[in-house]
């Protein structure tokens, strides 16, 4: 949707400790505004109350042009298992299937092996069973769900997840049981070959109890948004409500999906970080991302960098996410003074207390350390502290808890305060190593984009211990996710596993599967107001070794000789060999399409 030039656009970051707004004007001036995510003395939602502030006083509807969105919501449900109480309806037989998952044991030497905690309340087995090549061997009986499921509806349970064998290849089974499910009322039903159609059980099956988990919360605080706001649908008149996926595009609000809002924040900085950098002539950068809660690293060299199984707080979820790895250093991070060493997180202030300066009675925290230091000076600091909110920082209460530390330790407190900053800058440094010189990248040539609320104090430190001779601090670097998720533009993908060999044979499998999900991807740009034909289409194969497990993507254009040319490639640099004899397999097909940047989408003026 074009800019109107008579409305004002919001981009919004709904952080874990701020809340980041960038509000367009309708002369083109963007004004920032930052507030505490968590603040129920002052008001209910920080995200409504930015847009009300900018707006002057009142939210008129009139007056909003398209409001964009990134937000934790669905993250923290899902760290703090808050989701709502889903039902796990499975194959006969796999019952404890997602439980036992891969039985993997990331602490190879620890005698109790703690599990995650479960998404799903109760399981129900269904009798059906199809084969590996979608053939049924046992026909639907689902005589047996309709009592347990009438006692879960019946105790309050409204969402439920459907997951079974080989689905991805046959989806008849489960289509069934869904519109039975659906036809008894529960309001939230996510099913396996809808939400993730891909081999392997369980990421499948997690993906879809997330999707049914989660999807309910999002449902709802996008309900509360948009009635505040009075938005409408795409096209139609009325303020246009659009959320950021964890792929790093912008989709509807009522597309918004559980599945692809685990990122839905950080993507933005990813987006905001490369389209920044390549403002400035960069095309090869680190994004170092430090906020109140923690701090997010990722690699650009010329294409985002997207996983397809990515485990989040022990759920494994298969769909297009950006590759951003996260480590509990943030301006929040608490600062523990134990018997023989300092230690810096994981736990986290948050925005409630928060750090000790913020007059809320909170524990000592790295943004605390460089009030010690005098790197955040209390006059420049906005006063929004106290129970007036108009109070600057705290430094005396600082002093006074850094004085107790270093009488102890035998130090001066500047250089108690000095030590836990270098455990921080030590953690964030490591972070990025993770993703770049771990992976073969030589960091040394890169530019390092800083951003975040606590980016800018610590960007050199970084670099200096990277070895980095280039950093950015953009104009807006404070809001950068909400900046980017500004510049980001509404996309639309889907996958479908295939699980064919690539060669001659199948090249009409794959060009049949492409063209289905091309058909179902333009119908849901155009059902968001955006022409398809003017859309970017990118097409990709998921391509693995035949017998190996990890399937690596690349661009398919039609030629099957190009197609395992880049595969190679690809393999030899993440895992160091190739096997040129050996048969290469289509895991699975990808489309996506991306509405066109458009040129108002940039900085013009900074208020």
């Amino acid at each position: 949707m074009a800019h109107a030039p008579e409305l004002w656009d919001f981009w919004i970051d709904r952080g874990g400790t701020f809340t980041d707004v960038v509000g367009r004007a309708p002369d083109g001036a963007l004004t920032p505004l930052k507030l505490l995510s968590e603040n129920p003395e002052a008001y209910d939602d920080a995200a409504i109350e930015g847009i009300r502030r900018l707006l002057g006083g009142t939210i008129d509807a009139a007056r909003i042009g398209t409001v964009k969105m990134g937000t934790t919501v669905a993250t923290n449900a899902l760290l703090e298992r808050k989701g709502d109480p889903t039902i796990l309806l499975i194959t006969k037989g796999f019952r404890d299937a997602l439980r036992i998952a891969y039985q993997a044991r990331p602490d190879i030497f620890a005698k109790e092996i703690i599990l995650p905690e479960q998404l799903y309340d109760r399981v129900i087995e269904v009798e059906e069973r199809l084969r590996a090549d979608g053939g049924i061997e046992l026909a639907l009986k689902d005589e047996g769900v309709l009592a347990p499921l009438a006692q879960a509806k019946a105790d309050g349970i409204d969402a439920v997840a459907i997951v079974l064998m080989h689905a991805w290849k046959n989806p008849e089974h489960e289509a069934a049981l869904a519109a039975l499910v659906r036809g008894m009322g529960f309001a939230q039903v996510s099913v396996s070959h809808e939400v993730s159609p891909l081999v392997k059980l369980v990421g499948r099956g997690d993906t879809t109890v997330v999707d049914a988990y989660l999807s309910p919360i999002l449902r709802r605080y996008v309900a509360r948004v948009a009635d505040a706001l009075g938005a409408t649908p795409a096209g139609e008149p009325g303020p246009t409500l659009q959320f950021m996926m964890s792929s790093g595009g912008m989709t509807a609000a009522e597309k918004f999906q559980g599945k692809d809002a685990i990122l839905s924040g950080p993507a933005g900085g990813v987006v905001g970080m490369v389209e920044t950098a390549a403002d400035a002539d960069f095309s090869r950068v680190i994004g170092f991302d430090m906020g109140g809660t923690s701090t997010d690293v990722a690699h650009f060299a010329g294409d985002y960098e997207r996983a397809f199984d990515t485990e989040v707080a022990g759920v494994r979820i298969r769909a297009p996410m950006m590759r951003i790895h996260t480590v509990a250093a943030g301006g929040g991070s608490i600062l523990h003074a134990e018997p023989g060493r300092f230690r810096v997180g994981p736990d986290s202030a948050g925005a409630n207390p928060g750090p000790a300066c913020y007059r809320r009675g909170g524990p000592l925290t790295v943004t605390d350390a460089n009030v010690m230091l005098g790197k955040l000076r209390p006059e420049f600091f906005p006063r929004v502290f106290g129970p007036d909110q108009d109070a600057a920082l705290d430094a005396e209460v600082v002093r006074a808890r850094f004085v107790s530390i270093a009488e102890a330790e035998g130090k001066s407190p500047e250089e108690v305060a000095e030590g836990f900053l270098t455990i921080a800058i030590e953690n964030m440094a490591n972070a990025i190593k993770k993703i770049s010189v771990q992976r073969g990248y030589d960091v040394t040539k890169y530019l390092l984009n800083a951003f975040g609320g606590a980016a800018g104090q610590h960007a050199c430190l970084v670099a200096d211990s990277l070895g980095m001779e280039a950093v950015l601090i953009h104009p807006l670097s404070g809001l950068l996710s909400a900046y980017g998720i500004g510049r980001a533009t509404v996309s639309a993908s889907r996958q479908q596993a295939l699980v064919q060999p690539l060669d001659a044979e199948s090249l009409n499998a794959i060009e049949a599967l492409a063209t289905d999900l091309r058909g179902a991807v333009s119908s849901e740009l155009s059902e968001q107001g955006v022409d398809p034909g003017a859309a970017t289409i990118v097409t990709r194969l998921h391509l693995r070794y035949a017998g190996t497990d990890t399937a690596l993507p690349v661009l398919w254009a039609g030629d099957a000789t190009a197609a395992r040319s880049e595969f190679e490639t690809a393999h030899k640099a993440q895992f160091g060999f190739v096997s040129l004899d050996k048969p290469v397999t289509v895991e699975t097909v990808e489309v996506e399409m991306t509405e066109p940047a458009r040129a108002t989408d940039a900085v013009s003026k900074i208020q």
